[in-house]
């Protein structure tokens, strides 16, 4: 090849090359943003509150955040894997359900005033909870049940089904397992991938066999404080598991109660709680600042955690009643009934 005919090569390659790049560019930046992403965000806006604080709590991760709301307005970013159930947690402890999903932006807007009548918007899923919520507001608890299995039994492929399996079948005052169970299989059915679903299908597969009765089974762990404890521990005339969250005002309430009965009752109550945080840290410090001189575990696995995969520990709140021979005389009590149960077999 000649000079001259090189030259012109090289021109008609750089021409060529120059004519790909903004083809190329249109590519990578498409693989760039095609249905990568993984963001979800979370914008609110409150009439009638100027300053406060929110948790918002992951149902699947046990984690919990804090957030500031300045002039009415919060905001919050993160990244997620698969679709999650976010609680978000008001100053009153009153609670609002948001459906978290990868690539959504949240549009939250409300009354101090009137928080039952707070919506959630920006997906299809946050809207259609919105509209169960905004529907169910003046219903009577019976109702509201119906009103749930109906939803979950039409729509078992939405993330809202698995909510409403949570909300009102298993965190209830009186969970009803084997229909948690029933209504879990059609859900797993139309959700064969949810590893969430999944696993909250393997938890209720053992929990609707358990029954108030039979032997604590056996296990052993070691507390914050780095005391080991197991069956032995809980030799008094009546003793309690209870499983609590540093993000649930049910399950702390239910601590401070059980701390309390066992000041009343010397010597004839002990307490273990199993605390289902990602880390000790604040649970910690929440019974420090409480003075609750309860044995405490907490090993970070949250619902992977052992000891409470060997005591059939479902969901916050939840307990276990024994004797001094370790025979289960109740379980997965409410606050009200689990004083009355220890007052009874006290007194």
């Amino acid at each position: 090849m000649d000079v001259t005919s090189h030259r012109r090569y090289t021109i008609r390659l750089v021409k060529g090359t120059c004519a790909l790049l903004p083809f190329c560019l249109f590519i990578l930046l498409l693989l760039s943003c095609g249905g990568s992403d993984t963001r979800f965000r979370i914008s609110g806006k409150f009439k009638n509150m100027n300053q406060a604080e929110f948790y918002l709590v992951n149902l699947d991760e046990g984690k919990k955040d804090t957030l500031g709301v300045v002039d009415g307005r919060f905001s919050y970013e993160t990244t997620l894997a698969d679709t999650t159930t976010l609680v978000l947690i008001f100053p009153n402890y009153s609670e609002l359900p948001i459906i978290a999903e990868p690539g959504h932006d949240i549009d939250i807007k409300g009354d101090a005033s009137h928080l039952k009548e707070t919506t959630v918007e920006g997906s299809k899923s946050n809207e259609l909870l919105t509209a169960f919520r905004l529907k169910t507001n003046d219903m009577m608890p019976p109702d509201v049940i119906g009103e749930a299995e109906a939803y979950i039994r039409a729509h078992a492929a939405s993330p809202v089904a698995t909510y409403l399996l949570r909300r009102y079948f298993i965190t209830a005052a009186e969970p009803n397992y084997p229909k948690a169970y029933e209504l879990c299989s059609l859900i797993r059915e139309a959700q064969p991938t949810s590893v969430t679903v999944v696993q909250l299908h393997n938890q209720l597969e053992a929990l609707k066999e358990m029954r108030p009765e039979g032997t604590l089974p056996d296990f052993s762990a070691t507390d914050t404080e780095g005391h080991e404890v197991s069956n032995s521990t809980l030799k008094s005339e009546v003793n309690v598991v209870c499983l609590w969250a540093s993000w649930n005002y049910d399950s702390q309430s239910m601590l401070r109660q059980l701390n309390q009965l066992q000041k009343d009752h010397p010597g004839k109550l002990s307490i273990i709680s199993i605390n289902i945080d990602a880390t000790p840290d604040e649970g910690h410090q929440m019974m420090k600042r409480d003075s609750l001189k309860i044995p405490n575990v907490c090993d970070g696995q949250q619902w992977e955690s052992p000891v409470i995969g060997q005591l059939g520990l479902g969901y916050v709140p939840d307990n276990i009643v024994t004797d001094s021979t370790g025979t289960i005389l109740a379980r997965s009590l409410n606050s009200a009934k689990l004083k009355e149960k220890i007052e009874q077999l006290l007194n």
